[in-house]
């Protein structure tokens, strides 16, 4: 595992998940995965249904029950949402992704 040196984008869970579930519906497990995937670790239970609870009361994603399992997916409010904080976000590191991509 790499070290950790500082910077561990806390408050982009909210944006990632919800960009995730612009994708397709998933329940809290698959997020989990998804998420681990993207960053190298796995969020913990105590982070990702936490978080679901608050895009859910936000209005931004719903729950289906299926079977012992809820699958989330975004609410129209939530395609808009995440709409915008894509647009905010690629625009706000716009310069950021830029370097990386030539290597500095």
């Amino acid at each position: 595992m790499e070290k950790k040196l500082g910077c561990d984008m806390r408050g982009m869970l909210s944006f990632h998940m919800l960009f995730l579930l612009s994708k397709k519906p998933m329940h809290g497990e698959e997020l989990a995965q998804e998420i681990e995937k993207r960053r190298g670790e796995k969020p913990k239970a105590g982070t990702i249904y936490p978080a679901l609870k608050d895009l859910k009361n936000k209005g931004l994603i719903k729950g289906e029950k299926k079977g012992k399992i809820i699958v989330y997916s975004l609410t129209p409010e939530g395609k808009k949402t995440i709409k915008y904080a894509r647009d905010y976000f690629c625009r706000s590191f716009h310069e950021v992704f830029e370097a990386y991509r030539k290597g500095k």
